[in-house]
């Protein structure tokens, strides 16, 4: 009897052992040799996509990166997002959908090596560049740069996400084969000495394998440090990648392409961007013809939920705040879905292989569903359900109330009966102005406004400026005046207005106002909620064409913003986050408080300009 269970066991540990992907058994070795990678001593081609776990379920990692082995990828490419994993200042989260071990992890079990990039800056249309606000409450705090606030902040992150991340390490036994430090730095400054503090302190957070910096081709001499690898971005030319990197790297490789941009990101009120995959499939072809390695930004987008989307400001530009839907027309879209361009990159990449590889089955597309009409019945009055206010002369901002993203509500009396116009110096970012609880316009950073006519009834009269903070700016300079809300100072007919109470609106979650069935005649914002069922639960996009401007929440997952000026008119609904039988469903709407219904549909619209 003891000698069967002896063998029983012997059996089973083998089954365990031959059940493990092999690669995850064995500790390997990742080196840079004079032209290409070298994995375990031999030439490794890296072929990457981007995808950032934030904008995927955590319940669809997996199938995310089954399609990204379909494609031929054998690599994912992520950022690591400060203001995720440090909220407030010294409180650090790295589980649920901020668990990004996991996500390496997942990687690994399906056969997948990582490229990391904590930065900690990410771009990435992500807000405030994935900085945390709270940065901006640090008197003399200047990111990016040897100002010592800022370096005890980032030193302390970083060496947080090394405690997560420094033993997935490939020279650890991991499936991470390198780390970037900062991100496309020469298109902000040249300081190689801040690019030395940089490399200090992923070395003391335990990055002790394989560094590297990435910038465009333009940049690459600024943002470069001298002994680092430099990746290239945004560059497809094999020669002149190959010079670049020569040029930077005592006349030698590898050679990678750190982010190659087969699409675009949209913002709102522009045209939605697509790029068919017949201009970029041979320039692919010519890389990995090449012996380059490259990272195709994005393979997956996803969706960039709750507030957490970045904005766009240049001098000679508008502030141009980015959508919800972070779709980029990749290879696989917004649902985890193979496209086109999908198909002909895979068919692309199969001419790569070695003799004898066969690429996986690419897996089915997802079902998607109609629902119902859904009537949102119960409402809130947003001026119905404000908190406790603040109270002080002059208007402060998100930043000053410790509040990182969603509204303030800034109020004050004036004595009626005249007009004039009403200013808003430096808004940030969208008004809603509102006169007795009735609104009666808007002001718009977008379109360069800050002031509208208003007209004051007889007597004592409640002003109401109802402000949004519509995505902290991403990249250059204005990094640095990244503050919210009214920034300044109000006046009206050219006379400042004081006296102010200001109300935080964070929206974290939708919970405690207090709802009513009772039909009333809305004239200002207003949260919607009910219900509905599904018996078979699919994707499904939530048509808010008939709505103005505003969030979803279902079954209480923030899914992100519309509005009605497009080009996003749907907003994703993943089948991870439906149940089958009852669902809830709660709308804020800034613009359109009598809108009371919304469907499900099968497919998104991401191209309609109003």
């Amino acid at each position: 009897m003891y000698l069967k269970k002896s063998i029983w066991k012997i059996v089973s540990i083998v089954l365990l052992l031959t059940q493990t992907p092999v690669y995850a058994q064995v500790k390997h070795t990742f080196s840079f040799g004079d032209t290409a990678f070298l994995l375990d001593g031999k030439p490794f081609q890296i072929i990457s996509g981007e995808m950032h776990y934030p904008r995927v379920p955590r319940e669809a990692w997996r199938s995310r990166m089954k399609m990204a082995k379909a494609m031929g990828l054998n690599t994912i490419g992520t950022y690591v997002f400060w203001n995720l994993h440090e909220p407030e200042k010294g409180k650090f989260d790295f589980t649920g959908n901020n668990d990004v071990a996991e996500f390496v992890n997942i990687a690994k079990q399906e056969g997948l090596w990582v490229v990391l990039r904590p930065s900690p800056y990410v771009c990435a249309e992500w807000e405030f560049g994935g900085y945390p606000y709270w940065l901006q409450n640090e008197k003399g705090l200047i990111v990016r740069s040897k100002e010592t606030q800022y370096l005890a902040e980032y030193k302390k992150y970083i060496l947080e996400v090394g405690k997560q991340l420094a033993p997935l390490q490939i020279n650890h036994g991991g499936n991470v084969l390198m780390v970037q430090i900062e991100n496309e730095y020469g298109s902000y400054a040249s300081d190689k000495e801040y690019l030395k503090i940089n490399e200090a302190m992923f070395k003391q957070a335990g990055f002790d394998g394989l560094l590297y910096t990435c910038d465009p081709a333009s940049d690459v001499s600024k943002g470069h440090l001298p002994g680092m690898l430099p990746a290239v971005n945004g560059l497809d030319n094999p020669a002149k990648v190959k010079k670049i990197v020569d040029d930077n790297h005592d006349g030698k490789g590898p050679y990678f392409i750190a982010e190659w941009y087969p699409a675009w990101f949209d913002w709102w009120g522009t045209s939605h961007h697509t790029v068919p995959a017949a201009k970029y499939s041979g320039r692919l072809d010519s890389v990995l013809a090449a012996g380059l390695s490259i990272n195709m930004y994005m393979f997956h987008g996803g969706t960039t939920r709750a507030f957490m989307n970045g904005a766009n400001f240049k001098d000679a530009t508008p502030y141009e705040p980015q959508v919800s839907s972070y779709d980029y027309d990749a290879p696989l879209d917004e649902a985890g879905n193979a496209t086109a361009k999908f198909m002909s990159f895979r068919n692309v990449i199969e001419k790569h292989l070695a003799p004898g590889v066969k690429l996986p089955a690419v897996p089915a597309q997802k079902p998607a569903i109609k629902t119902a009409d859904i009537q949102l019945n119960e409402v809130a009055g947003l001026l119905n359900n404000l908190p406790t206010p603040q109270l002080n002369s002059r208007p402060l901002t998100f930043e000053d109330l410790n509040q990182n993203y969603g509204f303030v509500l800034y109020r004050t009396t004036l004595t009626g009966g005249k007009s004039g116009f009403l200013k808003l110096k430096e808004l940030r970012d969208f008004a809603i102005v509102m006169i007795n609880g009735k609104t009666i316009g808007t002001v718009d950073r977008r379109l360069k406004q800050d002031s509208i006519k208003i007209d004051l009834p007889e007597g004592m009269v409640t002003l109401d400026i109802l402000v949004e903070n519509m995505g902290r700016v991403n990249f250059g300079k204005y990094l640095l005046q990244n503050r919210k809300g009214i920034t300044q100072k109000v006046l009206f007919d050219q006379t400042e207005v004081l006296n102010w109470k200001m109300y935080s609106l964070p929206f974290a979650n939708t919970t405690a106002f207090k709802y009513s069935k009772t039909v009333q005649t809305n004239t200002s914002p207003v949260i919607r909620r009910g219900s509905f069922q599904v018996n078979n639960p699919g994707d499904t996009y939530l048509d808010m064409r008939k709505w103005g401007k505003g969030m979803i929440w279902v079954n209480g997952h923030n899914l992100g913003k519309y509005w009605s000026i497009g080009p996003q008119q749907t907003v994703y609904l993943p089948v991870e986050w439906l149940k089958k039988g009852k669902n809830e469903i709660t709308v804020l709407e800034l613009l359109k408080p009598q809108s009371a219904n919304v469907s499900g549909i099968e497919k998104p619209i991401l191209d309609q300009i109003q």
